[in-house]
């Protein structure tokens, strides 16, 4: 399978993101204890982090239709500024989709879109990779990634064909099959890492899938609206692994 390109066996793997634990200060009086080192995302995924489990829980996906609102994720007060941590986010309806995972549901909230891809495989970029920001009801966070590559059209670029103007209006798109969003292969490689963004909190859920496929139009056409990029750089590994679903 082609999936970024870190072999493994005959299959070629790709795409991983990571999370961070924070050490703390014990009571006062007390020795400080050692800090954890940080577990913070996105990563460069490499031959040497990826371990196969066959026994490991399975990520179900239930993603139905819905209807898709665009906006432009503002950071500053700026309306000609794009900042680095700035994003088209589509928002769903509630309950439209969700996944589940070693027995916890995790609904999903918002779809957004990074250029270059944040997490790179033995160091490459793809050009865009989508994040599907998913929440448990007792608040944890799981996020699916999708490196985006130029190939035959799919309803990504549907949802991308007209960008949202920062401090424009939203743009509804009336119904999204969530579950094309997402490759024809669920396989995943998963990983405990951080959110992207500040404030860059850990202990997030990362599952990587297999590319997904969009127009050269479409990224050109992001990629203009973010003409410096709006992804974060890869963070160290810190001795996690990546841990290969069937």
């Amino acid at each position: 399978m082609k999936w970024g390109s870190v072999v493994v066996g005959k299959a070629v793997f790709a795409l991983v993101v990571p999370l961070a634990a924070v050490g703390a200060l014990l009571a006062a009086g007390a020795p400080a204890a050692e800090s954890a080192p940080p577990r913070q995302s996105p990563i460069d995924v490499t031959a040497s982090a990826i371990r196969f489990d066959p026994f490991a829980p399975a990520l179900d996906i239930h993603y139905g239709h819905s209807a898709v609102d665009l906006v432009y994720v503002q950071k500053d007060a700026d309306c000609g500024a794009r900042g680095g941590e700035e994003t088209e986010e589509g928002d769903v309806a509630p309950g439209s989709a969700y996944v589940t995972y070693a027995g916890t549901r995790y609904d999903l909230v918002q779809f957004h879109f990074h250029t270059p891809s944040e997490h790179t495989f033995q160091g490459h970029h793809d050009p865009l990779e989508m994040h599907l920001v998913h929440r448990s009801a007792a608040g944890g966070v799981l996020v699916v990634g999708v490196p985006l590559r130029i190939g035959a059209p799919s309803v990504v670029d549907s949802v991308l064909s007209g960008l949202t103007p920062e401090c424009g209006t939203p743009r509804h798109l009336d119904d999204i099959d969530l579950n094309a969003l997402l490759p024809a292969s669920h396989l995943t490689a998963r990983y405990t890492g951080s959110l992207t963004t500040a404030p860059f909190t850990e202990g997030v859920l990362w599952f990587l899938m297999p590319e997904q496929h969009v127009t050269a139009a479409t990224v050109s056409g992001f990629q203009h609206l973010f003409t410096a990029g709006n992804s974060r750089g890869t963070q160290p590994l810190n001795g996690r692994t990546v841990v290969l679903h069937p």
